[in-house]
């Protein structure tokens, strides 16, 4: 979800930098060209990498063995070991690193038997104690094959884990250009060589715009809105969101509707925080979040700060959980010593990041509602399907329109176009669903007014000065 906040480097949301040192790919194995954006978020032909580029690629895989063990939710090997096949190495993104670095648990749920899987892995914020979940969903078409949005780390537990569904990858999904979904593209295509690639239209990286090829996708294919001559378009649809005037580069995303089981899947557009952690991260990430460091002590409301040594209980692990979610969504919290109130405020409720909608969609509310609208018009699903936090989210039409209420004051009247009952719906949920509390915004309000004074994003909301 990093790439929620505009600049692209691709909310939570998320991390830096440096992959190998062969000094043939040194300059083109930094972090820094990433293209996701800003989640505080040579057009010449780039060959495909040999054999070799399992050892020497741009983002660097290495698994070991694997076991499997029963239950809805699955996944494999002991925690922290090498040999558990969750060994990925990973040191990129600008500016902090996509961490875990090592090791990344994949637990698997079936979302609808025999239709729908989600794949979670623990994605977290540089070196620091932040993490969220990163999912892939993968839905089976009815030609057989897998249908694959948002690939995640291809770790020997994850591929086992997918290839347990005993039925061929057909199509590998890109709907996003944020890096923390990107990065991950090329090393699991390669896992399945005669799948499709396809990806979101107008990828960028910054500082430098390099092309998919540098992120190692190859022969990939581009999400065209509403296209209907997909080899899926029987069964899923897609709608684009491309505002260019957000700032430095593009915000893409790509909507997609699964018409059998009435599904939306969506990446960064909106969110759902459980009460309770992933269970894909770790206690020990839980437990040093739990810790009254020094983010603690500057985001302590002038509260004196306990230093005290943080046990291993349910009580910490929560709190953890409630420090790691304010952090994600406001960057700079009100109180982190106590962060029940905010986290109460922000939980158990379809909504939109508080950076997403004020980095991004506040900028661009036009587009924005034409891509919600067109969605409310076209599909009616029951359920819905983000990459992070929870899901799925049993939300329709209704709730999606509520999570977007801050459009309509930004906006006005005029370009209401919803049936009257959805409306009337929207107006009810939307206050609730929009508010976020004032004292916990102050810094990403003031990192907003920063970014438009160095022109990262732009000043205007709908055409006028704000």
């Amino acid at each position: 979800m990093a790439a929620a906040i505009g600049i692209s480097s691709s909310c939570p949301h998320s991390k830096s930098s440096y992959l190998q040192n062969p000094p043939c790919l040194r300059n083109l194995n930094n972090g820094f060209l990433s293209g996701s954006p800003l989640k505080l978020p040579c057009n010449s032909p780039v060959k495909p990498f040999g054999r070799r580029s399992d050892v020497i690629s741009l983002v660097v895989a290495a698994s070991v063995t694997s076991t499997t063990s029963a239950g809805e939710a699955k996944s494999v090997g002991a925690v922290g070991s090498l040999n558990s096949g969750r060994f990925y190495l990973n040191f990129t993104g600008f500016p902090f690193p996509l961490g875990p670095f090592l090791n990344r648990r994949t637990i698997r749920k079936e979302i609808l038997k025999n239709c729908i899987w989600s794949f979670e892995q623990e994605q977290a914020l540089g070196f620091s104690s932040v993490s969220t979940n990163i999912r892939m969903t993968v839905i089976k078409l009815k030609s057989g094959g897998l249908w694959v949005h948002a690939p995640i780390a291809p770790t020997k537990e994850c591929i086992q884990l997918l290839k347990e569904l005993g039925a061929p990858v057909e199509c590998i999904i890109l709907p996003t250009f944020a890096y923390e979904h990107k990065i991950f593209v090329g090393p699991f295509s390669r896992k399945f060589p005669r799948a499709q690639i396809w990806v979101a239209p107008r990828q960028w990286s910054w500082p430098l715009n390099l092309p998919p090829e540098f992120f190692g996708i190859f022969r990939a294919k581009t999400l065209q809105d509403e296209d209907l001559s997909t080899p899926w378009a029987d069964e899923i649809e897609q709608k684009v969101l491309s505002a260019p005037e957000v700032g430095i580069g593009p915000y893409v995303e790509v909507a997609f509707y699964h018409k059998p089981s009435r599904s939306l899947l969506v990446t960064d557009a909106v969110i759902y925080v459980p009460r309770e952690p992933p269970e894909c991260i770790s206690k020990e990430s839980l437990l040093e979040s739990a810790k009254n460091g020094l983010a603690v002590r500057i985001l302590s409301g002038g509260k004196e700060v306990p230093n005290e040594p943080v046990v291993d209980n349910k009580m910490n692990r929560q709190k953890g959980w409630e420090r790691m979610v304010l952090q994600i969504l406001f960057l700079g919290p009100s109180n982190l010593l106590e962060p029940d109130a905010s986290f109460a405020q922000m939980s158990e409720k379809l909504i939109v990041s508080p950076i997403v909608k004020t980095l991004v969609f506040s900028k661009v509310p036009e587009k924005v509602r034409d891509w919600i609208d067109r969605m409310v018009r076209d599909w009616r699903f029951k359920r819905i399907i983000p990459a992070h936090f929870a899901a799925p989210i049993k939300a329709g039409r209704a709730e999606l329109l509520a999570a977007f209420s801050f459009l309509d004051d930004l906006l006005g009247e005029r370009y209401i176009t919803r049936p009257s009952l959805s409306l009337l719906f929207a107006s009810l949920l939307g206050k609730a669903t929009s508010y976020f509390p004032p004292d916990d915004m102050r810094t990403l309000s003031s990192l907003d007014q920063f970014l438009v004074s160095v022109g990262a994003v732009k000043k205007t909301v709908s055409g006028r000065r704000r």
